[in-house]
This record gives structure tokens, C-alpha cells and sequence, in this order.
């Protein structure tokens, strides 16, 4: 009891979320199996002496409520006339076996009510002397309603039963509902009696040798099987006492043995507990299915992503970010001589403050800062950008994807863009750090001013982008060689060559390191919506432990192995024929 109640929890914690092919199919496996868990199999191993129950099943009008109602001799079990019948489960016991059923233990999801009700989420529990002590009956819906709800219901209810008495007529006995159902319960071990309801005189005969051979080729042969005769019902709307007897006789035989009733209810559960292991197993490869969705929808996001990075890690290489703007800039700092300047002498700074507060423009190293800053975050959007727009195809392209991919999230988010010029003025303020830690005994610069710190790391920005550039025009390349090696020759001067390309190399690591965060939190969209819908990469794992501490279990416990139980039946041909009387 133990290891199914760790099997149950697993059961609920893992989910089929995902649009897998398999997911459907477990999806409903797992809640069949958690309601035969909580329904029937728990409460039954925690009390496998309490009350036989009987659950009374089949087709549309065949008659099940007054079948009911005719073997405890009373009307407990109103029968529908109109169709589809909406109404409660009826579950009938002797008065002294009321507690166990009203107890809420089996089919515990199941409200008990006194009085007939039309909600099917109530069962109504029934007392009736008739009734033999130690055996009930529970009436449930048909199980080829037009109404989805009454046949998973009529399911559900016969899943907790210990033993199924299928009901069916002469006119529907081949229908393929009806022998769908008893596959499962051949399956799942379940004990199962039938009744061939209203066979007109004569018919038995030829119906018969059909109807054994259909048992036969569903593994049911042995199942016992009685048949009522056409027939009219009394004033209460009972069949005949004697039409029933033969059927009342074996149930009556059935619960006055303690050893019959332990038969079939060991049987049916030990039954239901190995139809666990192949149903465990699909539901394992299923959340395998799930985990393989995921890591492929995270596959599509990490190499969209990384794509990214490295498009931003490219163009901080091959000299895009000199081009234009960023160029022109450059290029204007240089050629007036003021970068030379405050590199050598403190009175460029205070030149450069007096020149811009006279023409109203900026210093031309805050122009080029600007331009550089401008040029990264278009650099890093456009990344960004292409990575959203190639991860949400990726996931459309998936079955598992293509439902949790929404409009925002095939674009970057709004806050691309302020988080990328944030981190460009973080890295910019990074660099200057970078040079101030250098500079630290350099006597040249260690005698230089502020400005001349802000001078050499606009050098040491041109180096990260300029290391390996080339400008494919023929005046461009010119001067982008000129200002490189000037920069270099400069900061060589200053620093000392190893020292130049540590800078360099570091400054450029460090603004990488920090698209990759920002890249990374742009990929976290994507993760939190795959993430919202909680399938967990270990879930396949636990299912196949927990059914195998299941198995371990099941071999050392007393409940026989499946196989169908033997009990005395009636045949339709043979000694015990039933009677085939006219109609009264």
C-alpha cells in the first residue's frame, strides 16, 4: 500500500502539458489511473474484508435499474425513461454494511446523499433488508451515452468495483462499446459476471453459439453468464421473483462465503495492481516524450541565442562599429589633435570645457563616446532581434512549441534597448577603471590629469573594436590604419605592449560578458514560458522507480496472479439452460 501510495504521488506531480503525441492519451491515463488509485485501490487494500461491491453496467435500456431493483425486491434504483438518463449513482447495500459505503472511502470524490439527485458528482446510498450483507450493488450510467460526462462516469465508477455485472439485451449484445469495456476489465484483472437481458422466446438458441464465441475470442469464457426472458414487470416495476432467481441464488452464494468474497476481491485487485506496470510504463515514455520536447525547445533558444552572441562578438571584430558615425568621430578627435593633446598635457581639458561652451557642442570625445554607445546597442537590438525572431520560428516549427509562442515573444522585449545603452555606459565607465588600475605606478600617466585618463581610454575602446578590423574602401583604410597605429603607438608608449593588448583583451571581454547577460535575460523569456508548464526533466525516473517498488511489493503480498476468476455460471446451452417462457 506503501509503494502505490508513492506511485500516486508521482502520478500527480507529473504533467503532459506539453502537445507531445503521446501526451493526450497519457494525460487521460494518468487521471484513470489516480481515480482507480484514490477510487478503489487504496481504500480496498486498506480494508480488504469490508463489503463486496457490485457495479452494475452496460448499454443504454438494458435494463440495469430494474434489474437492481427486482434482485433486492424493492424500487431503489429509479429507471430512466428519457434518454440521456442525468441523474446520481445508486449504490444499494443492507443497512448493516451502510458505514463503509457512506464513509467516503471508496470513490471518495463522490458526495453520499440520501435522496435521489441529478448531480453526477453525488452518489446516493440506498439501504435495503433484501439486500444479502456483505455485498452491494452500484447502478451506474450507461456506458455508450450520448453524454460525455455519464460515460466517464459509468468508468469511473465500475473501476472501483470488485466485481462487474455487465448488462446487456439480445437486441445490443454485439454492440462494440459494450466489449470495449470488458477489454478493459479483461485487462485489469476484473472479475466479471453478465446478464443477457430480454431474449424473446426461441432466441437463445440462436443467439447462443455467437455470443460464446465472442466471450471466448475476449478471453471471457468462463465468466459466468445468465439470461432473462423477455418478460413484463409487476406493479413496483420488478421482474418476476423466479426470473431473477438464478442470478439472486449465486449472489446470495457469493456473499454469505467469506472465502468467495475474499476470492474476488484478492482477484480483481491483484488484477488492478498488475495492469499498473504497462500503464506506468507508457505514462514513463510519455514524460520521456516531454522531457525530449523541452530539451528541444531549449536547444532552439540556446542556439538562437548564442548565434546572437556571436553575431554581437563578430561585429565587435571585423570593424563594422568603425564605419560611419562612429568613423567620422574618430576621426574628428584625431585629426584636430586634441586626443594628443590630453594625453600630454592637463591644459586640454580645460581648452576642450572653454571650445564647447562657446560653439554649444560637446567635447569631440564625448561625440565619439556617443557614436560608439549608439553603434554597440543598435548592434546588440539587432541581435537581439533576430534571436527572438529565429527562436519563436523554431518553436512554431514544434508540435510541443508552437501553442506557447505568443506575439511579444517573437520580438525582443521593450527593455532591449535600455538595458543595452546601460551596459554600454557601464562598460565605457568600466574601461576608464580598467586603465586607472594600469595606470598605477606608470609615472607618465600617474602625472597626467583626469582628462588625459578619459583620453587614453577612448584609446583603449578604439583597440577593442579596431584590433582585427578592416574598412574595405580605399580612404577609409588609410586613415583606420593611420588611427590604429597611432592609438596603439600611443598606449605602447604609455603602458608598455604586453600591458596594451591586456587592456584591450580585458575591456573586450568585459563588454561580451555583459551582452551575454543581457542576451541571456532576453532568452529568459523563453525559458519561464516553457518553465510555466511544469514538466519536470526527472518525472520519467520516479514513475519507472515507483512502479518498480510497485512490482517488488506485489511479488511478496498474498493477491493471486492475473487470471481470470473462476465462478460457478450458467450456460446458455447446456444442463442449466435457462428457461425461455412467453412473455406474462
Amino acid at each position: 500500500m506503501q509503494a502505490l501510495g508513492r506511485l500516486r504521488d508521482v502520478l500527480v506531480s507529473t504533467r503532459y502539458t506539453l502537445r507531445t503525441p503521446s501526451a493526450e492519451r497519457a494525460t487521460a491515463d494518468a487521471a484513470a489511473t489516480l481515480a482507480q488509485l484514490d477510487d478503489y485501490l487504496l481504500p480496498r487494500l486498506s480494508r480488504l474484508d469490508a463489503p463486496l461491491l457490485v457495479g452494475v453496467g452496460g448499454s443504454t435500456g438494458a435494463g440495469k435499474s430494474t434489474l437492481v431493483n427486482s434482485l433486492v425486491r424493492a424500487p431503489v434504483s429509479t429507471p430512466g425513461v428519457l434518454r440521456p438518463t442525468t441523474r446520481a449513482p445508486v449504490l444499494v447495500c443492507n443497512p448493516t454494511d451502510s458505514s463503509w459505503f457512506s464513509a467516503n472511502q471508496l470513490l471518495p470524490g463522490l458526495t453520499r446523499t440520501a435522496s435521489p439527485s441529478n448531480d453526477p458528482e453525488s452518489m446516493q446510498v440506498v439501504t435495503a433488508p433484501g439486500m444479502t450483507p456483505g455485498l452491494a450493488f452500484l447502478d451506474a450510467p450507461d456506458i455508450d451515452s450520448v453524454v460525455e460526462a455519464n460515460r466517464a462516469l459509468a468508468g469511473q465508477l465500475l473501476a472501483a468495483a470488485d466485481l462487474w455485472l455487465f448488462v446487456t439485451t439480445a437486441a445490443r449484445y454485439a454492440d462494440a462499446v459494450p466489449w470495449g469495456l470488458l477489454r478493459t476489465a479483461r485487462e485489469r484483472g476484473t472479475v466479471v459476471a453478465l446478464v443477457l437481458d430480454r431474449v424473446p422466446p426461441g432466441a437463445a438458441d440462436e443467439i447462443g453459439p455467437h455470443l460464446m464465441g465472442m466471450l471466448r475470442e475476449h478471453g471471457l469464457a468462463s465468466a459466468p453468464l445468465f439470461v432473462l426472458p423477455e418478460t413484463s414487470l409487476d406493479g413496483q416495476g420488478l421482474l418476476a421473483e423466479r426470473v431473477v432467481l438464478p442470478l439472486r441464488a449465486w449472489f446470495d452464494k457469493l456473499a454469505s462465503s467469506a472465502a468467495a468474497r475474499s476470492a474476488v476481491v484478492r482477484q480483481t485487485v491483484g488484477g488492478a495492481v498488475d495492469a499498473l506496470q504497462p500503464t506506468v510504463g507508457r505514462l514513463s515514455a510519455a514524460a520521456e516524450d516531454q522531457v525530449s520536447a523541452v530539451q528541444a525547445l531549449d536547444e532552439a533558444v540556446r542556439t538562437a541565442y548564442r548565434e546572437a552572441y556571436q553575431a554581437v562578438e563578430k561585429g565587435m571584430r571585423d570593424g563594422v562599429l568603425l564605419r560611419g558615425e562612429v568613423l567620422a568621430r574618430w576621426q574628428e578627435l584625431v585629426g584636430t589633435g586634441d586626443l594628443m593633446r590630453a594625453l600630454q598635457a592637463r591644459i586640454g581639458h580645460a581648452r576642450d570645457r572653454v571650445v564647447a561652451a562657446l560653439t554649444g557642442r560637446p567635447a569631440p570625445g564625448k561625440q565619439f563616446q556617443a557614436a560608439l554607445e549608439s553603434g554597440v546597442v543598435t548592434l546588440i537590438r539587432s541581435a537581439g532581434a533576430d534571436a527572438a525572431e529565429r527562436t519563436a520560428a523554431a518553436w512554431r516549427a514544434h508540435p510541443a512549441g508552437k501553442e506557447l509562442v505568443t506575439a511579444e515573444l517573437a520580438f525582443p522585449s521593450p527593455e532591449l534597448g535600455e538595458r543595452a545603452e546601460r551596459l554600454v555606459r557601464d562598460w565605457q565607465r568600466g574601461v576608464l577603471d580598467l586603465v586607472r588600475e594600469e595606470a598605477q605606478g606608470k609615472l607618465a600617466l600617474a602625472k597626467a590629469s583626469a582628462y588625459a585618463v578619459n583620453a587614453t581610454g577612448l584609446l583603449v575602446m578604439v583597440s577593442v573594436f579596431a584590433a582585427t578590423a578592416f574598412i574595405p574602401t580605399g580612404a577609409e583604410v588609410a586613415t583606420a590604419a593611420g588611427t590604429t597605429i597611432a592609438a596603439q603607438k600611443v598606449l605602447e608608449a604609455i603602458f608598455g605592449d604586453q600591458a596594451v593588448r591586456s587592456l584591450a583583451e580585458r575591456a573586450r571581454t568585459d563588454l561580451l560578458k555583459r551582452v551575454r547577460t543581457a542576451l541571456n535575460a532576453e532568452a529568459d523569456r523563453f525559458d519561464a514560458v516553457r518553465a510555466s508548464t511544469g514538466v519536470d526533466l526527472g518525472s520519467a525516473q520516479r514513475l519507472r522507480d515507483a512502479a518498480a517498488a510497485v512490482a517488488t511489493a506485489r511479488r511478496v503480498t498474498d493477491l493471486p496472479a492475473h487470471a481470470t476468476q473462476e465462478l460457478p455460471r450458467l450456460a446458455l446451452n447446456g444442463a442449466t439452460r435457462p428457461p425461455t417462457e412467453e412473455p406474462t
